[in-house]
């Protein structure tokens, strides 16, 4: 896919149908690199019950999954691509948000870097975010990344296996930078997950997401 050309329309699948949604609070799933809407859509039964919950698939088809934009280290990945997917999310959540008292995103992976970037791109908008087994796009100075914004008072949770062999270490140092400065972190080390979620790590996603959310 080039530039120019046009993603399709959004998929995605609910938790709820569409007349039990009203007045949940909204939780988007961003699934990782090369798979699709179906992944994290699981984990809805595993989270607090109060959510509206909603996995979208990424736009690019890749081998039998999708991508929200080409992997960091192909010669086809730019900053610009993962705007443009970000926008494809915004406008997307714009489209449904009405009706929801809140937005919160959890992001598995390149998932987590999609999450971490709409933040920084509307940092009024989202109750909380969730990041696992991710990392956080290196965007420079871009002037759209309003990293200004982020005081440190959205609540965020990081949760990772030190093991993990896909997240490299430099992607890991800067998201480590970036997260002590603009988000209220809350950040757990996982052993034997490698590059997963566990049972454990549910469970402290429901309770950070009870607790930031849900009870506020």
């Amino acid at each position: 896919m080039t530039e120019a050309e046009v993603f399709p329309a959004p998929v995605a699948l609910w938790s709820h149908p569409e007349g039990e949604r009203d007045g949940k609070p909204l939780l988007v799933l961003l699934h990782g690199y090369g798979a699709n809407e179906q992944d994290l859509l699981s984990l809805a039964d595993l989270l607090p019950g109060g959510f509206a919950v909603a996995s979208v698939r990424a736009p690019i088809a890749t081998g039998p999954g999708f991508t929200w934009f080409p992997l960091t280290a192909s010669i086809d990945y730019s900053l610009e691509r993962v705007k443009k997917a970000s926008a494809y999310v915004l406008d997307w959540i714009d489209s449904i948000k009405e009706g929801h008292p809140s937005v919160s995103l959890l992001g598995f992976s390149m998932g987590m870097a999609m999450a971490t970037t709409l933040l920084r791109q509307r940092p009024a908008d989202f109750a909380a975010v969730v990041g696992l087994s991710g990392f956080v796009v290196d965007a420079g100075d871009d002037p759209t990344f309003k990293d200004a914004e982020l005081d440190g008072t959205v609540p965020m949770f990081w949760g990772r296996d030190q093991q993990d062999p896909v997240i490299t270490e430099d992607k890991i140092d800067y998201t480590m930078g970036w997260v002590r400065k603009h988000v209220k972190l809350t950040k757990v080390l996982y052993t034997g997950m490698w590059h997963g979620i566990n049972q454990q790590e549910i469970g402290h996603v429901g309770e950070f997401l009870t607790h930031e959310v849900l009870k506020k």
